[in-house]
């Protein structure tokens, strides 16, 4: 594939993935509104290969010219996590579920042969199962993770010869980003331990997948580039390591203990929690038909963030609304 669109590529995931791309000889277009900032690509601005199309992905003219010339197309563009969509169904709504037969339909009308859809593990909601396939039942238990699961089905049927599409199931990203997030559960706990050596639990025994922001980025690119018959009409899970949260607690803390010595011992705090997602996500299927093995742990993920933690990456880290996502949009909307 030459040129990939990416809507929602100045996202978390999309800063990492986007630069990835760029450096391994793809054109790539971003379709983003830019609410989280313009300085996402600062260092990439001019670089060759690279259009930013500053626009909503429920504009069809939009759409229409962010995938002008695109090959390929990995879908990134909603409005992420729970609380960030609660601030308003409606709009998180029509960004996540209404607009997206239009982007398919636009998709194909602009040629493009490779559709990936980014959905997210979280259709599973809870269960109890020792290791939850893609034949798991989807038992959404948000409008997030609802509407993620209605996507698939529209995706899938527009497969043909000519529209190879996918569909990805992600767990629980962590790890170091330009556009970085501090809402996200490792990413959350080692922030707190370098900063407030303390971390609240919430629950603790609820089991999260979890993958690390390079592995994913590395599987989005290697699907643009698998033959077209390996991944026609098929959804994956994929993830790394399944951990309760009170696990992740104890990883970061003993990470940032051993990375800042000098801010003393971490206190771990446990408290209830109404949060009832649980789930033991199954990878599998996707390292026996693609080969996908994950190369980085969330302990890579906590040292990564200890590392730029120490470069002076984040500043105001607890604190500024860029690193968090309702925080950021509830700051808008007051404006």
């Amino acid at each position: 594939m030459s040129h990939v669109c990416v809507p929602g590529g100045a996202g978390y995931v999309g800063a990492v993935l986007v630069p990835k791309l760029l450096a391994r000889g793809h054109r790539v277009t971003v379709l983003d509104n830019f609410q989280y900032g313009r300085d996402v690509f600062a260092t990439l601005r001019g670089a060759e290969g690279l259009r930013e199309v500053v626009g909503d992905v429920r504009d069809r003219s939009a759409v229409r010219d962010a995938l002008a010339g695109c090959d390929a197309v990995v879908h990134l563009a909603c409005v992420s996590n729970d609380p960030s969509y609660e601030l308003d169904p409606d709009l998180s709504k029509s960004i996540n579920y209404d607009c997206f037969p239009m982007m398919v339909e636009e998709a194909q009308r602009a040629g493009v042969r490779r559709f990936v859809f980014a959905s997210s593990s979280s259709v599973y909601g809870v269960s109890d199962a020792p290791d939850v396939t893609e034949e798991h039942p989807l038992l959404a238990l948000t409008d997030y993770s609802k509407y993620k699961a209605l996507c698939e089905p529209i995706v899938l049927a527009a497969q043909s010869p000519d529209f190879t599409v996918t569909v990805l199931r992600p767990a629980t990203v962590c790890g170091v980003s330009n556009r970085m997030r501090f809402d996200l559960s490792v990413n959350i706990l080692t922030n707190h331990a370098i900063l407030n050596r303390r971390i609240t639990v919430f629950g603790g025994l609820q089991l999260r997948p979890n993958l690390h922001i390079e592995d994913v980025t590395d599987l989005y690119e290697s699907l643009l580039l698998e033959p077209a018959a390996r991944i026609a009409g098929k959804t994956w899970n994929a993830g790394y390591q399944n951990r309760t949260i009170a696990d992740l607690a104890t990883i970061a803390k003993t990470i940032v203990e051993r990375e800042f010595p000098a801010g003393g011992p971490i206190e771990i705090v446990t408290t209830p929690s109404d949060d009832k997602r649980s789930y033991r996500v199954n990878s599998d299927r996707i390292a026996a038909e693609l080969g996908f093995v994950p190369r980085f742990s969330i302990e890579d993920a906590v040292r990564d963030i200890c590392r730029w933690h120490r470069a002076g990456r984040f500043p105001n880290a607890l604190d500024d609304p860029r690193y968090y996502n309702v925080k950021l949009l509830k700051a808008a909307t007051a404006v």
